[in-house]
């Protein structure tokens, strides 16, 4: 809550670069994993509808996923505190990652904050009423590595439930709706999407 909300980034913004900048390292040397290439995949193949992440370093999308839902917003992007002008992160990713200290808008020397959502905002309203529209109207929801802890995007797969969805669940922990899923394979992601996209012939 000190430097991962909106409350700490508009007091102390350095406070945040501080404790983002390894974090913006290792999302820019980062690349899809056999997960989000598998996800991709099975969208392409007219298996899956749509992605709803929480994650916010866009491998999905450079993984080739179309119909993504970044409920926590993504690095790509940030937007002027002051002037509210929106900026392409990478110059400033590449200038925080070599030097440090708080990015400015070029124009008006606001500070710049990241198109993340922080502690204390709300999530992307249109987001988040297409991603509720994908888990009312999905005849399965795969829940692929999340523990399900972090509302309100955790309530998802109650809704698909409600909705008479099926429910598989691959996750390395116990999560709130095992007992509700038709299957629960605890194991990596990276490990089980590849043998599940290899049975629906798209691997």
């Amino acid at each position: 809550m000190v430097v991962a909300s909106i409350y700490g980034f508009k007091l102390r913004p350095k406070a945040f670069y501080d404790w983002v900048r390894p974090l913006a390292a290792t999302v820019r040397q980062a690349e899809p994993n056999p997960a989000h290439i598998s996800l991709a995949r099975m969208e392409a193949a007219g298996y899956l509808s749509a992605v709803i992440t929480q994650n916010i370093d866009g491998l999905h999308t450079r993984a080739g996923s179309r119909e993504v839902y970044e409920l926590h917003g993504e690095m790509s992007e940030a937007t002027c505190m002051r002037c509210s002008r929106v900026y392409e992160t990478g110059p400033f990713i590449d200038k925080l990652i070599a030097e440090g200290g708080v990015q400015r808008c070029p124009e008006c020397g606001g500070t710049l904050k990241p198109n993340i959502v922080l502690f204390g905002e709300q999530l992307p309203a249109s987001t988040m009423l297409a991603a509720d529209k994908a888990a009312r109207s999905c005849d399965v929801m795969l829940v692929a590595g999340s523990s399900l802890q972090v509302t309100p995007a955790a309530g998802l797969p109650r809704v698909a439930l409600s909705n008479g969805a099926r429910l598989i669940v691959v996750n390395n922990e116990v999560t709130y709706v095992d007992a509700q899923a038709d299957a629960v394979m605890r194991d990596d992601v990276a490990v089980v999407l590849p043998h599940l996209a290899a049975e629906l012939g798209v691997a």
